[in-house]
């Protein structure tokens, strides 16, 4: 049995889109499953669009999916001369032509079959053209069937077929000398071995001349499976007006890259009524037959619910370093606090997004931070004083100085002062937090340390003081 060969081949003309990173994941999915190779190729023969940027970009983003390649990335601008081979060789074999006619006479054709009720595709003026036209520029067509059907067994969509006449004789060289899509997409693959393309079913009209150009070539053509598109919430194709669709920008937003490649492999593709699988139970259990016919609909709610899940059962240091740039950008010093582990284990249960956990673990690290006024004016009174003093007494001699301890303490202080947990509580995460949302108050003052706990009760009962 041959090796399993597939490939991921974006163009640079921007960045790695949420519908281009699903393409990839199928592709990688299925080559670790199969234990074949995974391809990349930068399609980048079209200059003026093309940027190294975008380039950068799609790197980027297929490394934070974790989406490794095994070949490349390969560059068809660094391919011409092979493309040149290719179309001198089918033109020395009969199989393609040189095409003298003007854009004006091509224009004029279409305008012509228009109006004629025809498919408006080149009439052949030089099909059976032998000899050539000095210093007359020419493209290269492909000399297609007329006859006869072109059919494939598309892995998602089934049997799929066209009509030979539909289709007219594909340009595969401009005049300047450089290749069109389809040649380039043909010979790439060919030579590069590719037994497997999956893509998006805007691709299907592409498949029909892309085949009847491995024939002419001799080349095995590849299975095909099109995927169809992601859409939006209205249906539509999605685009950035239903949110950000770069995967990049979905980082900056605080989602983890698990969450991300969780979700876009789910949509479209399933697996009985299973919602969270680890990347190993993907490569297991993945299949292209599996994939769906009809589109996929973003679901921002549903990767945020993923987002959250992950993120809850994340390892805190790993969480920790992904946090980190997220708190630099806040001109917090982490240097100056907690473990940034440990802060990370208290906000673990609640935050959907490293965004919400940068946001949650802030006065963690600010002492001088302002409290939130209404929460000050209902909790910071007079008569609070007597159990912050408790609560100042019963830290300073804790020991071991635990959560478990902490709150052991706060226990007997509600006990001594006939007290419940929801009036010394309150108080306290104001004091310590700048107001009433916080993780359990007592893991709070277990990770901020005795000293500065202290210190920050002490900051409350002087605000106290002097607003009273």
């Amino acid at each position: 049995m041959s090796e399993v060969r597939l490939r991921f081949a974006p163009s640079p003309t921007g960045y790695l889109h949420v519908g281009g990173a699903r393409t990839a994941l199928f592709n990688w999915l299925l080559a670790r499953k199969e234990n074949g190779k995974f391809i990349l190729r930068i399609e980048d023969t079209d200059v003026a669009r093309s940027t190294q940027e975008s380039v950068d970009a799609i790197l980027e983003g297929m490394r934070w999916l974790g989406l490794d390649w095994d070949e490349g990335p390969f560059y068809q601008s660094e391919r011409f001369p092979l493309y040149k081979e290719f179309a001198a060789r089918l033109l020395a074999e009969g199989k393609a032509y040189r095409c003298y006619c003007s854009a004006e006479e091509l224009e004029a054709k279409r305008e012509q079959a228009l109006k004629e009720g025809g498919k408006p595709k080149y009439d052949g003026t030089c099909r059976g053209l032998t000899g050539e036209i000095p210093g007359k520029p020419y493209v290269v067509r492909f000399k297609a069937p007329h006859e006869g059907v072109t059919s494939f067994d598309d892995l998602v969509k089934g049997t799929i077929s066209f009509a030979n006449s539909e289709l007219d004789d594909l340009i595969i060289q401009r005049s300047d000398g450089t290749p069109t899509y389809n040649f380039t997409v043909v010979i790439d693959d060919a030579t590069m071995g590719v037994t497997t393309v999956i893509r998006g079913d805007d691709h299907v009209n592409n498949t029909p001349r892309q085949i009847l150009l491995y024939q002419a070539l001799g080349s095995p053509v590849p299975k095909f499976a099109h995927v169809p598109m992601i859409l939006g919430a209205d249906k539509t194709r999605l685009s950035k007006r239903h949110g950000a669709t770069s995967v990049m920008a979905y980082r900056d937003m605080g989602f983890l890259p698990e969450a991300m490649v969780n979700y876009l492999v789910r949509l479209g593709w399933s697996h009985g009524d299973e919602e969270i699988f680890s990347l190993r139970e993907l490569i297991d259990k993945f299949t292209i037959e599996a994939v769906g016919r009809s589109a996929g609909v973003f679901n921002p709610d549903k990767l945020l619910w993923l987002n959250a899940h992950y993120i809850k059962t994340g390892d805190p240091q790993r969480l920790a370093a992904l946090l980190l740039p997220f708190l630099q950008e806040r001109g917090v010093d982490v240097g100056q606090g907690p473990e940034l582990a440990d802060v990370v284990r208290t906000l673990q249960e609640r935050a959907r997004t490293m965004l919400e956990m940068a946001d949650g673990a802030l006065f963690y690290y600010r002492r001088a931070f302002d409290y939130d006024p209404q929460a000050a004016e209902k909790f910071l009174k007079p008569e609070v004083v007597p159990l912050f003093e408790a609560v100042r007494e019963r830290l300073g001699r804790l020991d071991p100085f635990s959560g478990e301890g902490v709150e052991a303490a706060f226990k007997e202080i509600c006990a001594e002062q006939g007290i419940k947990m929801g009036q010394l509580g309150p108080p306290v995460r104001v004091a310590l937090c700048g107001g009433t949302t916080s993780p359990s108050i007592f893991e709070v003052i277990a990770v901020l340390g005795r000293e500065d706990a202290l210190q920050r009760i002490a900051r409350a009962l002087a605000f106290i003081k002097a607003h009273s």
